[in-house]
């Protein structure tokens, strides 16, 4: 981008990284709902100052907390030399009750392969699993949601919501057994489970009816969250939970998953995301050419 800007190419930048806005710009643009709200000069302005145009309040991130894990906290998931295909080999690592572990590395280092795998989207070649220590067999994601585990998918639209149906429809997906009246849908509790969680979630939707397709990247991402919530999951996978959002969201998410934390949920965040994972997990763990390669202890005492 700077060769071509020394050329004298005029370049427009399009992004949700605060740090890359700084680093690259002269000056930043801000649009909000669909309307233009100001301009400013790069090297004059602060990023909060681009932060509070974009989404209309100041957003504050809160230092670290300290780690809410006890040290004797009970291993809600064991994983012991895992391989599935050519991008998971050899995969072990642990996950306590109400820890946020985070995974990092490179795109194509295995991260999502490994998320995958144990939630039974691809097969497992050997490797053994253990959800509050008895051993499970896990081959479909229907196995992983018997044993507890939710699974948000980095491709939202493809794997995590049907964006043609509605917010009520999506969050009981993954549940519908329990909203069945016979052979019909019990479109009543349906709609009232659904609401509970948009008002828990603070999601911005017209009405539990609303299409999905018509809601922003982060309300879209925050349904799909009510959905595996809605199946009171031991554990809970999210790769990349806020790609695609805007930062306003993004700091609603990661209060949405320390909430889930402090009651005992144990979760993964896989992302690109260094600061987001220094700022919200307790461990991380980086992957490389399918293997872990180090941990870091990212806990605060």
């Amino acid at each position: 981008i700077r060769d071509l800007k020394s050329q004298g190419m005029g370049i427009v930048y399009i992004s949700h990284r605060m740090d890359e806005i700084k680093v690259i710009t002269d000056r930043v643009t801000v649009m909000r709902d669909g309307t233009y709200v100001g301009t400013l000069i790069t090297k004059d302005s602060t990023k909060d100052d681009i932060i509070n145009m974009m989404v209309g309040r100041v957003i504050y991130e809160d230092p670290k907390e300290k780690n809410m894990t006890p040290p004797g906290a009970p291993v809600v998931l064991k994983v012991e030399h895992l391989n599935a295909g050519k991008m998971v080999q050899d995969v072990s690592f642990e996950l306590h009750k109400g820890e946020i572990l985070g995974f990092s590395g490179l795109m194509g280092a295995g991260r999502t392969e490994t998320a995958r795998a144990l939630f039974g989207a691809d097969p497992i070649d050997s490797g053994d699993i253990y959800i509050n220590g008895k051993k499970v067999t896990i081959k479909s994601p229907q196995d992983a949601v018997k044993c507890g585990i939710g699974y948000l998918s980095e491709d939202r639209k493809r794997y995590g919501i049907v964006v043609q149906k509605s917010v009520a429809e999506n969050t009981t997906m993954a549940t519908l057994e329990k909203f069945m009246s016979g052979p019909f849908i019990d479109k009543k509790k349906e709609n009232k489970i659904a609401q509970e969680y948009v008002e828990q979630l603070a999601t911005k939707t017209p009405g539990t009816d609303q299409l999905v397709v018509n809601l922003s990247g982060g309300n879209q991402q925050k349904v799909v969250i009510a959905k595996w919530l809605n199946t009171n999951p031991k554990l809970f996978i999210l790769d990349g939970p806020t790609v695609g959002v805007d930062i306003g969201a993004k700091a609603e998410i990661h209060e949405i998953l320390h909430g889930l934390a402090k009651k005992g949920v144990g979760i993964i965040i896989i992302s690109d995301d260094l600061p987001e994972l220094v700022q919200n997990c307790n461990k991380i763990v980086v992957m490389r050419d399918g293997k872990l390669s180090g941990s870091m202890d990212n806990s605060i005492d």
